[in-house]
């Protein structure tokens, strides 16, 4: 399955989906989310990363409008900041990154509810990854971590990752081996088909269920369009 996805360059990132949703960028989204869903036919995706294979992919803001389409549908949504090395979902929210998923992790005392905040949108709540631990990778590998997913499963309806790049660091081939389905975001003419080729290599080292590529920040005009490509 490919996912293409065009969006304007000029776009200023954050929830566009709901900030714009009769926008050209806002019904990609939305399509992006309905062959998702179409992919679900086997095995329900409760579970999702967003990663790339290297920084500046536009990832996070894929991460955060794709749940926030989830949630336009009354499904009771969670994105996770687990790019615990240059977090961003909290900026987008405008949100303090006080406490997040590294305490959630290092601090059984703490429940999910205790750390969870509400964004402005319906249905989309958000973690933030709370201080930048020292270890990220070896918290995401952790026997707490894989429970932690367990409890989002029990509580909503779906759990989107936003994860480091995969050549950058090991944490997206670990979460991607937790989770039900990846999604890969390749951002136009800013990356090498060797880097692509490099980073899909070591996601299906791990197994990970890849359902797809978003081509991200591709110049659009007045007759821009989506199309979706089936493999």
């Amino acid at each position: 399955m490919s996912l293409k996805n065009r969006r304007n360059r000029n776009q200023q990132a954050g929830v566009i989906v709901a900030d714009n949703p009769t926008s050209i960028v806002s019904e990609e989204f939305r399509s992006i989310r309905t062959n998702i869903q179409f992919s679900m036919v086997d095995k329900k995706i409760q579970t999702l990363l967003v990663t790339s294979s290297t920084a500046e992919s536009g990832k996070t803001t894929v991460a955060v409008n794709l749940a926030a389409a989830f949630a336009a549908e009354d499904a009771r949504v969670l994105v996770v900041e687990t790019d615990m090395r240059k977090p961003r979902i909290h900026k987008i929210f405008k949100s303090e990154k006080s406490q997040g998923i590294a305490n959630l992790i290092t601090n059984r005392d703490l429940l999910l509810e205790d750390v969870v905040q509400q964004s402005p949108v319906k249905n989309l709540s958000f973690l933030t990854c709370g201080p930048i631990p020292p270890n990220p990778s070896e918290l995401l590998n952790s026997n707490r971590m894989t429970e932690l997913i367990e409890e989002m499963k029990q509580q909503y309806d779906l759990v989107v990752f936003d994860s480091p790049p995969v050549l950058a660091v090991t944490d997206a081939q670990i979460l991607s081996s937790k989770v039900d389905g990846t999604l890969f975001v390749i951002p136009e003419g800013e990356v090498k088909k060797e880097e692509v080729h490099d980073a899909a290599e070591r996601l299906k080292k791990v197994n990970a269920n890849v359902l797809g590529t978003i081509m991200n920040k591709v110049e659009l005009d007045a007759e821009a369009y989506y199309y979706y490509e089936s493999d």
